[in-house]
């Protein structure tokens, strides 16, 4: 069994689901494993991962609309306010979601099912570059 390891960065203009399915892929076809694990995983806490469908952008809004109704910002009750009105906001949608992903590899590609695809969600309103860790052992 071999392990591969890889960091990259995804760049967010604010809020909102980011795709990067297809920088995963490239990366697993580069290393020649065929069958294997893998772990997404990203470095930070007021951003997050997700798999998701990946045909219907509708499904991508409603979950950020959704996530914006379940975690206001307005709430006077957080005390932890000093990096601004949206940060502790963004830790609580963090630990509601995921930072890490566990995919199995199958003939060389992420055993994705057909609509979904691999998303960093990013919590935070104002834009940032996420580094995730990818780890592979096959």
């Amino acid at each position: 069994m071999k392990q591969f390891s890889h960091a990259l960065q995804v760049s967010t203009r604010g809020k909102g689901l980011y795709p990067f399915t297809r920088e995963i892929a490239a990366w697993i076809s580069s290393t020649g494993v065929e069958t294997g694990l893998l772990t997404v995983f990203v470095q930070h806490t007021s951003a997050s991962l997700t798999i998701q469908e990946n045909a219907d952008p509708d499904v991508i809004g409603d979950l950020a609309d959704f996530f914006e109704r379940l975690v206001r910002e307005d709430d006077p009750r957080y005390r932890h306010t000093i990096e601004g009105p949206d940060d502790m906001p963004a830790h609580i949608r963090a630990a509601l979601t995921q930072t890490q992903l566990t995919i199995p590899v199958l003939a060389g590609r992420m055993a994705l099912g057909t609509w979904q695809g691999v998303y960093l969600f990013e919590h935070r309103s104002a834009p940032h570059r996420r580094n995730v860790v990818l780890h592979l052992m096959g």
